[in-house]
């Protein structure tokens, strides 16, 4: 295993560990607008959301490794207080990359990516029309994380205002992660669509699971099941009786009499389907 002492290696070089390793990344195409009324366009990947009570995103714009110059939306962040986050989707990837472009002060990015200004309702930065959620934010705080090229600057972005295309809206009134399409940021020049990659865990809060460490130690040690595997084994509440095992024993009899690494390939393929219960039936059967 390579291992790195921060201090060891040059900034670009970390940073490029940094972005690869920690990825996708959602993007925060950023609208702001400075003291002047000059708008301002750009993508972030140092983003996320850190609270809903209050609604707090955080995005960095980090000064640039390159020449440790700040960038415009930093600076007018700071003057105005204000920013709009828009979120990305496939169908405006390609804008959103067009307007990352160094453009000089004054330049409209909005313009050079192609994207619709739409005017916010209760901040004076423009939303961009082509993304399917648009936050309107007041600046609550910007932490400075150091004076280098690299170093992060942590807007603190209060939600004052949420919008929402009803296009990507499902039938309950919630956002249909399909239809909402997002890209996301990885290193390079690699990205992610978002909904090419979903699958689903249900969530262990209502329930409390058996856990990897009371599943027998033949089953933990196995050659053939993987830790996911066993993730799933332990997240039951329960194991099946005797009388279960037994009953389904006698309904598949090609299972019983089978040698370690056989019974364990027969469980791994009913994992596969989520039928953790046939998996564990499996393992069980003397």
């Amino acid at each position: 295993m390579l291992s790195i002492d921060p201090k060891e290696i040059s900034t670009g070089k970390l940073h490029g560990y940094l972005l690869d390793a920690v990825a996708p990344r959602p993007i925060a195409l950023a609208s702001t607008m400075d003291a002047d009324g000059n708008p301002n366009l750009s993508p972030f990947s140092f983003f996320n959301v850190f609270s809903s009570n209050p609604p707090i995103l955080i995005f960095s714009p980090a000064r640039r490794v390159r020449d440790n110059t700040l960038k415009h939306t930093l600076e007018n962040a700071l003057e105005t207080k204000e920013v709009v986050i828009n979120v990305v989707s496939y169908g405006m990837v390609q804008q959103m990359s067009l307007s990352s472009s160094e453009y000089p002060v004054g330049v409209n990015e909005f313009e050079k990516a192609g994207f619709t200004m739409l005017a916010s309702e209760t901040i004076a930065p423009f939303r961009v029309a082509e993304s399917p959620v648009q936050f309107e934010c007041k600046v609550n705080d910007v932490i400075f994380m150091g004076e280098e090229g690299g170093a992060g600057n942590l807007i603190v972005c209060e939600i004052l205002k949420m919008h929402i295309s009803k296009e990507v809206l499902d039938e309950k009134g919630g956002i249909d992660q399909y239809q909402i399409d997002l890209v996301a940021r990885a290193g390079g020049s690699y990205y992610s669509r978002a909904r090419d990659g979903f699958f689903e865990i249900p969530k262990p809060i209502a329930t409390l699971g058996i856990g990897v460490d009371a599943i027998p130690a033949e089953i933990r040690s196995s050659k053939v099941l993987t830790g996911n595997d066993l993730g799933l084994l332990g997240n039951v509440t329960q194991l099946p009786t005797n009388e279960t095992v037994d009953n389904f024993a006698k309904e598949h009899p090609e299972f019983i009499g089978l040698e370690t690494a056989k019974k364990h390939t027969f469980a791994k393929e009913f994992l596969s389907k989520n039928d953790i219960e046939s998996a564990w039936k499996v393992l069980l059967i003397k």
